[in-house]
């Protein structure tokens, strides 16, 4: 059966990588939606004529409107918009690859409106839990990951016999452009300097996250929630070739794992053909060719963002979404200049902590943790 994508997040590293696969396979795409790529976003829909588009900047939906009139999609913006296109009655698929928070409600509609969900936007189950993964339960729908080390490990369980089979989870980093410096070492690193990964092509705030080692902590939760593991049972080890993407453990020591060239198009095909394989664009991954494959344990000492999402999730409740709302923020004020790298951890830690003990939480819950992190960064940094 063709299937009909919603992707949210299309101008973006993983939106423009997805519609390499949509392209490749032949599949429709219902929906798009951008911040405010305007010209982007029109050779979008000018190749794959959505039914409905949405910016999330309205004077960019007003100027995508204008240039695309001659076409019959339609165009709507803001957070309205884009659950609609996560809602839209014609897609089955939604992949969600929004960066940041703006990702958990259009996932939560589109689990209420029973679409499978392809999911690249860490934020959904981070600072959503229990309320993305029982809803899901409820409503009968599957949620695909699409993170490459996420993918790996859903992967790497086909072959499982039961969940009691699994002994650990193992959750491979790059360690990002700064593996092997100290703490003093990174004091006055810039930005420019921290945007330089060594294996990923990525956008600027994900590439920070991975710069801080937040990116493995938001993945470590995700992995929680994802895999129904316990936190002891998951850990973190330094990768730097990026080609081992993650693996399992079974009681009896044996490891599954699954392998190949650092290109996102392997995960997101994955999502959208499961349990199919297909041929794939991505090159094919020569043994040979690497040599050598090097694992190292992560240094919690230098890069605390680790540590904050660790404590975050044994604390549980908003916690995790107060880490993540306070990161959004310091990385944006690190992007901008305003604080140093290593205010990020401090930061993302002490709005982490202020967050209240809430253990069954709400919807409102989680975007008032995540509104009160932010705040308490910026009355922090006094911006």
């Amino acid at each position: 059966m063709t299937k009909n994508i919603s992707l949210l997040g299309s101008t973006g590293s993983i939106g423009t990588q997805s519609l390499d696969v949509c392209r490749m396979h032949g599949y429709t795409v219902k929906c798009l939606t951008a911040s405010s790529n305007v010209s982007l976003m029109e050779e979008q829909v000018r190749e794959f004529h959505p039914a409905l588009v949405c910016m999330m900047n309205e004077d960019a939906a007003k100027e995508l409107k204008t240039k695309i009139a001659d076409t019959a999609t339609r165009v709507v913006c803001g957070m309205d918009g884009l659950i609609e296109c996560a809602v839209y009655d014609g897609a089955d698929t939604v992949l969600n690859s929004v960066v940041g928070m703006v990702g958990l409600q259009p996932t939560l509609e589109a689990i209420k409106a029973r679409k499978t969900i392809a999911l690249a936007n860490k934020e959904t189950l981070v600072a959503g839990g229990h309320l993305v993964t029982n809803l899901a339960r409820d409503m009968g729908v599957d949620i695909l990951p699409v993170d490459s080390e996420h993918s790996a490990i859903f992967q790497s369980l086909q072959g499982c016999p039961e969940k009691k089979a699994v002994k650990k989870i193992i959750l491979t980093a790059s360690g990002g452009p700064f593996f092997g410096k100290t703490e003093q070492e990174l004091e006055n690193v810039t930005a420019a300097d921290a945007l330089k990964h060594p294996n990923w092509d990525m956008g600027a705030k994900i590439t920070i996250d991975s710069a801080t080692m937040m990116n493995k902590g938001l993945e470590f939760i995700e992995a929680k929630w994802l895999f129904d593991m316990p936190n002891e049972d998951i850990e973190i080890v330094i990768h730097r070739e990026s080609v081992l993407h993650s693996a399992i453990v079974y009681q009896d020591n044996s490891m599954i794992a699954q392998l190949g060239v650092p290109d996102m198009r392997i995960p997101i095909q994955y999502a959208l053909t499961y349990p199919d394989r297909k041929p794939s664009p991505v090159q094919y991954l020569s043994l040979a060719d690497y040599g050598k494959l090097t694992f190292y344990e992560p240094d919690y000492d230098t890069f605390k963002c680790i540590n904050v999402c660790k404590n975050a999730i044994a604390l549980g409740g908003v916690h995790p979404a107060a880490a993540n709302g306070a990161n959004e923020e310091s990385v944006r004020l690190f992007l901008d200049g305003k604080i140093k790298f290593g205010d990020i951890a401090y930061l993302n830690n002490e709005a982490m902590k202020s967050a209240p003990d809430i253990t069954d939480f709400t919807l409102q819950d989680v975007l008032d943790a995540d509104r009160a992190a932010r705040q308490y960064v910026m009355e922090t940094v006094k911006c």
